[in-house]
């Protein structure tokens, strides 16, 4: 067999301390196999004509992190997506998401191969990929959905592993921040030897890793919940925060702060008014928030055990059989502030025992405001009369919204435990009765399981029985009905009145099971074709090949999860329904690459990549994407590239199986509500009233809570969703200028320009786009979409429909410039410059023609993850015999809060400066085999940013910071041992 010099020798990396950005590198030998992520094509020389990013080994060891999510965190190219600082939003994964188009346009490869998502929505886990193993991570930029399939449109990133490792290397790190908290350990270990005189080749390797909380109360800056929008709690101590006497609970601020009205004690939103408990038992105006702040994580704790096992044994000239098997069982717990009842209606009797006392002001509040507002009914008012009298005394019951936190329950949490396997099972080598034509036929096989378990939570649907009583001892409604084994409820009043009998019967857990299988079945042919240039030296090089590929995914949730319009989780933010979806695809694929002029004067190779996919997906039907690009070698110093893509995602198996079911999103504010009264004319009481809000509740109805909203969420079963696609236009140069000569060397500079724009993607409306739709458009079958009860939107049962659609488009334009130089210093040893920016050009959405055009750049928000306009890393390494010293400057732009959510920002938060962060590492070689590391992250103790808690969604926006975007512990310190004999 030939060489199998599977070198990454993608003609466009730049060496920047092991990492390599977009630019050349130096070719192989003629008779190498050269493998380059972008293409199939293995040829000699290749080059790859799209930027292809490179992350060497050299840089994820001086980075010392147990997770690729860090090292993809800090590149511009990307935006955070779900990890280690992510809590209210998580799914206890890592992801990626390059160019902010999204974490599921992000294909993740292993060796050129797709890795199994780990739910429903086609998302990836790349936390469960074995760091040791890895020999280095390419990402492509653009849709290479020619190349790789479906799902390829912001690019692919693909982790090479190592399948060649002959000895024992163990790797041993331990971190934590300078206030000695957020621990983590990990540690890992490979071994690898060779079979048969080299023939053959087997790779064992395992890892641990554990990594501790890290609480918002942990830090001064995340005690208190700052309100975005008065900066209500900025600068508080516990003192100020702390509400009047009469009022005191725990977690309890006073009414003016920031956190939520799901308050303690509890609160009564009646439709005079919110009437709180105070403590010796009477009732009161609005006393309190609570702070749900300190109970969130900064951190999620996790813990990880992982291994591999890969292996290749050559049978003869014309055949290598090959495996890869891959395990990891990850534990991740997401926690928050604890349940309660938010704002859902309760009937409750007067009689009831608990508050009978304070039937009689209830019943003067209620009545006094009917009176002054003749148009609200008892109905309206939420009054039930028991007796029919036709007026509310203290005989009669009101259904009304309740707020009240338990904390007797605890703190809510969702465990998530996941176990996912995956093996490839391949055959390859050179092509019998051919010339030097090889193939590559496997099979493929992932399964993920996953199962959630939420704790903490209040069972709503034994909550209504329990408050519908009036005996103390036995639930017993007014009309005698009574339920067996219930406990009354006693929420009237402050913490303590839920006895632990009391918490039993209102408490709930939850459990959802989830599971997902893919199977892929692929056989590739490449090698050289009769055509050859007249002006070329090489001849062209064609691939072949077929791949089917089946998905199915499903989720069971327990009937706890199922309870309409909002699960027996009170808090929870909605219910889940069974859901058990699939689609399979055949694919047919070519790519070409065409030598036209070599060895020329200017044209040292002018070469064409062509490459065309069809796809014929069950459901939705046949696709086609489509490359072509030119790169022309001007000289070994300069080299242009051009290139044109057409990439197609399908529908994942959520977005085409998934039920309706309720949820959360977020939103900024009722136009309808009380907090837009001044601003409520004719016609936005007409588009009110048209949206369920009756006539004279118009400005009285509460606005929603903690900037989110109630939704209803799936697929229309009269609309699911079509394929969406993408066109990718790419151009770059890559300079290697030998004009500085002396002491500098390997001198490469890069400049590309990226426009990626995607057509018909498949999402839903944000909620503040359906609200403005309805409200600000005018647009009545908009306002059809939004659901209310009594008038009310916060309340269980209400929302706004945002079913999986096709929106019209998203795009994301900008330019990427790489740098970097050695400078040799004698017997100082070496210095090793580089540098990487992003500048984004344009990054922006529409959902439909009668929406305004989102545009992201520089901005954040509840429509814009944070989107800094320009980032950028520079690394500077000394090297000198056994010791080496680098330090990453990382910086991100300043930016600017969404124009059209200004006004409702605190002042002070509606911009955030540039930010620059310094890491500095250190590594001593004690032999061969022993290297020990040391690094510090954010040296200087750079504070994050301070724009609230309602500042953006809570995917991003927690702990009044954005935590994936900006580093909130302080100091970071990691030590580290390698040992490789």
């Amino acid at each position: 067999m030939r060489s199998r010099t599977m070198k990454a020798c993608l003609m466009a990396s730049t060496l920047i301390g092991g990492l390599a950005f977009a630019a050349p590198a130096m070719a192989q030998d003629e008779n190498d196999i050269i493998i380059v992520t972008g293409t199939r094509i293995q040829a000699p020389n290749v080059v790859s004509v799209s930027p292809v990013t490179s992350i060497g080994q050299e840089e994820l060891d001086v980075q010392q992190t147990p997770d690729i999510e860090r090292v993809f965190r800090d590149l511009p190219l990307t935006v955070p997506g779900d990890g280690q600082n992510v809590n209210n939003g998580t799914a206890g994964a890592s992801t990626v998401n390059l160019r902010n188009l999204g974490t599921n346009r992000t294909l993740i490869l292993i060796d050129g191969k797709r890795m199994v998502p780990y739910d429903i929505n086609g998302r990836v886990d790349v936390a469960t990929i074995p760091m040791i193993l890895l020999d280095r991570v390419d990402v492509v930029t653009g849709g290479a959905s020619a190349v790789y399939g479906s799902d390829a449109m912001a690019g692919a990133v693909n982790f090479i592993m190592q399948d060649d490792f002959a000895g024992f290397e163990a790797d041993l790190n331990y971190s934590q921040t300078e206030s000695n908290d957020g621990q983590q350990y990990d540690i890992s270990v490979m071994m690898g030897a060779e079979m048969d005189g080299g023939r053959g080749n087997v790779v064992l390797a395992m890892n641990h890793t554990d990594r501790e909380a890290v609480r918002f109360g942990d830090r001064d800056y995340g005690i208190f919940g700052v309100d975005s929008e008065t900066g209500a709690g900025l600068g508080v101590d516990a003192a100020g925060a702390a509400p009047a006497a009469d009022c005191t609970a725990p977690g309890a601020v006073a009414a003016d702060q920031s956190g939520s009205t799901t308050s303690m004690p509890t609160a009564f939103d009646f439709v005079s008014g919110t009437l709180q408990y105070r403590n010796d038992g009477s009732l009161g105006p609005r006393c309190s928030r609570f702070n749900f702040n300190p109970f969130n994580y900064y951190q999620t704790p996790r813990e990880r055990f992982s291994s591999a096992a890969l292996a290749r044994y050559e049978i003869n000239d014309n055949a290598e059989v090959y495996g890869r098997a891959l395990y990891s069982a990850t534990n991740v717990r997401q926690q928050v502030a604890p349940s309660g009842i938010f704002g859902t209606r309760m009937e409750i009797p007067l009689q009831n025992p608990f508050w009978s006392a304070n039937a009689a002001q209830i019943v003067s509040e209620v009545n006094a405001f009917i009176a002054a507002n003749p148009a609200v009914t008892l109905d309206l008012a939420g009054v039930i009369d028991n007796n029919n009298n036709g007026v509310f005394d203290v005989n009669d019951s009101i259904n009304v919204p309740v707020r009240r936190r338990t904390l007797e329950l605890g703190e809510r949490s969702t465990q998530y435990d996941q176990n996912q396997f995956q093996f490839t099972l391949g055959l390859r080598g050179d092509l019998p009765f051919t010339e030097n034509w090889t193939y590559d036929v496997y099979y493929q096989r992932g399964e993920t399981d996953r199962t959630n378990t939420s704790a903490g939570y209040t069972n709503i649907t034994n909550i209504r029985t329990a408050l519908n009583t009036v005996s103390a001892t036995q639930c017993e409604t007014v009309g005698g009905t009574i339920t067996n084994g219930c406990v009354p409820l006693n929420v009237f009043g402050g913490f303590g009145t839920i006895t632990p009998e009391m918490a039993a019967y209102s408490s709930a857990t939850a459990i959802e099971q989830r599971n997902y299988v893919q199977n892929v079945f692929s056989a590739v042919t490449t090698g050289p074709t009769a055509f050859q240039s007249p002006l070329a030296a090489q001849p062209a090089y064609l691939v072949l090949g077929a791949e089917y590929r089946d998905e199915l995914g499903s989720t069971t949730p327990d009937e706890c999860w199922k309870t309409p319009p909002a699960s027996c989780l009170g808090g929870a933010g909605g219910n889940r329904l069974p859901i058990a979806s699939s689609f399979s695809v055949q694919e047919a694929f070519f790519e070409a690459n065409v030598p036209l002029i070599q060895d020329r004067g200017i044209f040292q190779d002018l070469s064409l990549e062509l490459g065309w996919r069809y796809a014929h997906y069950d459901p939705t039907g046949g696709n086609d994407t489509w490359k072509a690009g030119v790169s022309w070698q001007v000289s070994d110093t300069l080299r242009f590239r051009y290139m044109e893509q057409q990439a197609v995602r399908a529908p994942n198996v959520a977005e085409l199986g998934s039920p309706v079911t309720t949820g959360l999103s977020n939103a900024t504010l009722d136009p309808c509500s009380s907090a837009n009264v001044a601003n409520i004319d004719a016609a936005l009481t007409a588009l009110c009233v048209a949206s369920g809000v009756p006539a004279p509740l118009v400005g009285l109805v509460p606005d929603i809570v903690s900037g989110q909203v109630n939704t209803f969420t799936g697929t229309d079963p009269l609309n699911p969703p079509e394929p969406e696609t993408g066109r990718t236009t790419t151009f770059g140069v890559v300079w290697q200028p030998d004009f500085l000569g002396g002491s500098f060397n390997n001198t490469t500079l890069s400049l590309d320009y990226y426009d990626i724009n995607i057509t018909d993607t498949i999402g839903t409306f944000s909620a503040n786009e359906a609200l403005n739709n309805c409200y600000v458009l005018g647009d009545l079958a908009a306002c059809s979409g939004i659901n209310r009860i009594a008038g009310n939107l916060g309340t269980t049962g209400a929302g706004v429909n945002l079913f999986t659609t096709n929106l019209k488009y998203a795009r994301a334009e900008g330019v990427e410039f790489a740098a970097s130089t050695g400078y040799g210093l004698g017997d100082m040893g070496d210095l090793q410059f580089s540098f990487n920016m992003n500048w984004y050009l344009t990054q922006e959405n529409q959902s439909a023609d009668t929406s305004p055009v989102i545009e992201c750049i520089g901005y954040y928000g509840t429509s814009c993850n944070p989107t800094p306009e320009v980032r950028w890393i520079q690394r500077t390494t000394w090297n000198n015999g056994p010791y080496s010293v680098s330090v990453l400057w990382r910086h991100i732009g300043e930016m600017e809060i969404e124009p059209v959510e200004a006004a409702a920002i605190f002042a002070d938060f509606r911009s955030i400066d540039a930010y620059d962060y310094f890491d500095l590492s250190g590594s001593y070689e004690l032999n061969d085999g022993v290297t020990f590391r040391a690094s510090i992250d954010n040296v200087f103790a750079e504070l994050p940013p301070i724009i609230g808690n309602d500042t953006g969604t809570t995917t991003f926006n927690s702990g009044n910071t954005f935590p994936s975007m900006y580093d909130v512990f302080g100091r970071v310190f990691t030590v580290g041992v390698n040992m490789r004999f």
